[in-house]
């Protein structure tokens, strides 16, 4: 059986008789060594004691409000030796505490969608001001129910709460912190107007696009393809195929390449779980492909694309794209993406920055290739250039390989050889 030890106050700079303002573990939690344990005040600062090893909280011998002072006993600890590890002061406390019932009385914006704002004066231990920034939500919006409105850790999760239960405008998503409220303008003062509701498609996307911006960490980087070889073959495709009706389109090409790159960079065909901790690396690649329609965009998905030819590939997207616009496409077929093709090379434009359809980590942008002199073998020669535009989750996925996969990707365009390998 593992030892027991007691875990004791330690040095906190000769205060005595110091509050016990949080506890923040309970019997029969596992800790971790500099986990905080308890969180005490003093007149001059607030200052979190962390637990001197690691191991298995088997008895807590303080409650919120004790007067502590160094040498007495917090916790009994299922554990290793204990080792010296000092409390840390972060922050004095303010000077008056705001009042509980103004504080819950202000509005309560989605926690999740803003960038914290600095705490202020808001009373929260240092541990609470941590939970607060990992939730994104802004201490001084949050209202106290401790002692001297302190704020708690039930406060920011009712606050949470709360803000999720409300009904968000498809106009702004939800008010932010900090932002101005949205315009409410009489337009037709200024003219003649005409108002247009939003079609059901956009108005369930566009929430989850604002999430998508707003949640993700963005980062775009961009790459050309020589795609003269592609092309030219594409051609010599389109011309046998026709005859079954099967139109050889770019995107069969640009699936079944991404496909490839996608199981030479795993980390692409991946999700963060929802606790934002680990990384779901998946053993099948399907891809979505965004399909532009009368109401709006919608994202089929084509499944084991890896597994699939140019030729059935073309087929496929074909009967994906028609069912998409005849709005006959089940929720079904639009589930379970692993990373997605939004091309608008049939309409034009040089560069976008799509916006990544969680829970995928990158999307890839493709618009109107054009020719382009290229320095090949001592002279300028006309190569068909396709501009791609990769949008990734920086979260999970650095600058370097990024443009790796993207310099991957045009290798693998600019030679469908590789595609046999």
């Amino acid at each position: 059986m593992a030892q027991i030890n007691e875990v004791k106050v330690p040095d906190i700079g000769g205060f005595k008789g110091v509050t016990v303002i949080e506890v923040a573990v309970k019997k029969g939690d596992a800790i971790a060594v500099e986990q905080t344990l308890i969180t005490v005040e003093t007149d001059k600062a607030t200052m979190d004691v962390p637990a001197p090893f690691a191991g298995v909280v088997k008895e807590i011998k303080l409650k919120v409000g004790d007067k502590v002072s160094e040498g007495d006993l917090i916790a009994l600890v299922e554990g290793g030796t204990a080792l010296k590890v000092a409390p840390t002061p972060v922050s004095a406390p303010p000077t008056a505490a705001p009042a509980p019932v103004a504080a819950k009385s202000a509005p309560t914006p989605a926690p999740v969608a803003a960038i914290p704002a600095p705490a202020g004066n808001a009373h929260a231990s240092p541990s609470i001001r941590r939970f607060a920034r990992e939730l994104g939500v802004n201490l001084t919006q949050v209202g106290g129910s401790g002692e001297k409105g302190r704020v708690t850790k039930d406060d920011v999760q009712n606050f949470v709460k709360r803000a999720l239960a409300q009904p968000q405008s498809a106009a702004t998503g939800g008010a932010l912190p900090g932002l101005l409220p949205w315009p409410d303008v009489d337009f037709a003062k200024f003219g003649e107007i005409e108002t247009k509701s939003l079609s059901r498609i956009k108005k369930l996307s566009g929430a989850n696009l604002h999430r998508n911006w707003v949640m993700i960490p963005h980062v775009t980087q961009f790459e050309e393809a020589d795609i003269s070889e592609m092309e030219a073959f594409r051609k010599e495709l389109g011309a046998e195929y026709a005859k079954q009706n099967i139109k050889i389109t770019p995107l069969a090409f640009l699936l079944k390449a991404c496909a490839y790159t996608l199981k030479h960079f795993p980390d692409f065909n991946a999700s963060l779980d929802a606790g934002g901790e680990n990384l779901v690396l998946k053993k099948y690649i399907h891809i979505g492909v965004a399909v532009d329609t009368p109401n709006g965009l919608m994202v089929p998905v084509i499944r084991n694309v890896d597994q699939k030819g140019i030729v059935q590939l073309a087929k496929e997207l074909g009967e994906v794209s028609a069912k998409a616009r005849d709005l006959k496409i089940s929720a079904a077929d639009m589930q379970g993406g692993c990373f997605s093709i939004s091309s608008l090379g049939g309409i034009g434009g040089t560069a976008f920055t799509p916006i990544i359809n969680a829970p995928e980590v990158a999307i890839l942008g493709v618009s109107r290739a054009s020719m382009k002199p290229v320095w090949k073998d001592g002279e300028f020669v006309p190569r068909l250039m396709l501009p791609l535009s990769l949008s990734y989750d920086h979260r999970v996925i650095d600058g370097a390989a990024a443009a790796r996969f993207t310099t991957y990707l045009a290798h693998v365009l600019s030679d469908m050889r590789r595609l046999a390998l």
